[in-house]
């Protein structure tokens, strides 16, 4: 197994990698790039989707469409290049940004937000099938991570200043989430918690910002493998190709303008080929 530069080009924070079965083709954003991107892996060629605006997260929607989760709370969905608008703004985050989403298997999406200053805390929402908005949790600092255990009864959930995995007991039904949880303190280990993903077998994998590698923890929240990047910033991870064997990584280059070593591939979107067996991601299914 070899790590691989998908893609030589460079992103400011790349982030939130999604895998499109149908097409063939990895999606991703680069927040502070202002741009939402997509490679297919029949032609290598990195493609914009959208532009002009921060995305910190998106989904696929059933109809094909995205959601884009943007600055301020704004909540937009992009359809055959048109953008509606879902949601303008949400109080308390005129400062902030959205962070991290994930599609829930009713077609929800759980969104988090990042605090701009300490008197500007973020938030963890619920976005409802029917376009109605719940706040979850709050006084968040980096919403970050998410995923969900095979049984689909417990959401992982990253809040990165802390340096720990929570879990949550999570009714599909309700979309409710209750008795949170460490899964794991991660302060010992490498860099700081950034994104997540869940594979086949129940195993969580976890980007390390300013640690330069990617870790997976067995169910128990031990810490059974850790793959290292040429990259500072580790920033997200997803399982894609034909048979969800291959994982996809973003990563980020500078993206405040700081001047520090991020490594001779950071800002890069990397692939690894695996033995280890993903799984697709919800779609969301939001009304508009």
């Amino acid at each position: 197994m070899e790590l691989q530069v998908v893609s030589d080009r460079v992103f400011r924070l790349g982030e939130g990698p999604l895998w499109n079965h149908n097409e063939k083709t990895i999606y991703w954003t680069d927040i502070t790039g202002r741009g939402v991107f997509k490679l297919s892996t029949e032609t290598n060629a990195v493609e914009s989707v959208f532009e002009g605006q921060m995305v910190g997260g998106f989904t696929f929607q059933q109809d094909g469409g995205l959601l884009l989760f943007m600055e301020k709370g704004k909540i937009a969905k992009l359809y055959q290049g048109e953008i509606q608008i879902i949601c303008e703004s949400l109080p308390g985050e005129e400062h902030n940004r959205f962070n991290d989403v994930i599609a829930d298997p009713e077609g929800r999406v759980f969104c988090g937000t990042m605090a701009s200053t300490p008197e500007n805390p973020g938030s963890l929402y619920r976005l409802n099938t029917d376009g109605s908005i719940s706040k979850i949790l709050e006084n968040i600092q980096i919403s970050n991570g998410l995923g969900f255990n095979n049984d689909l009864n417990l959401l992982y959930y990253i809040d990165t200043p802390t340096m720990r995995i929570d879990v949550f007991d999570y009714d599909r039904y309700s979309g409710e989430i209750s008795n949170r949880r460490l899964f794991v303190d991660t302060s010992d280990q490498p860099g700081i918690p950034d994104g997540m993903t869940v594979d086949a077998n129940g195993n969580i994998w976890n980007a390390r910002w300013n640690g330069w590698c990617c870790i997976q923890y067995n169910q128990n929240g031990e810490k059974t493998a850790q793959i290292d990047f040429p990259a500072r910033k580790v920033s997200s991870v997803i399982f894609g190709g034909e048979d969800y064997k291959k994982m996809y990584f973003t990563t980020a280059n500078r993206p405040q303008g700081v001047d520090e070593d991020e490594g001779p591939e950071g800002g890069k979107l990397f692939s690894l080929q695996t033995s280890v067996v993903g799984k697709p991601e919800f779609l969301s299914r939001v009304m508009i």
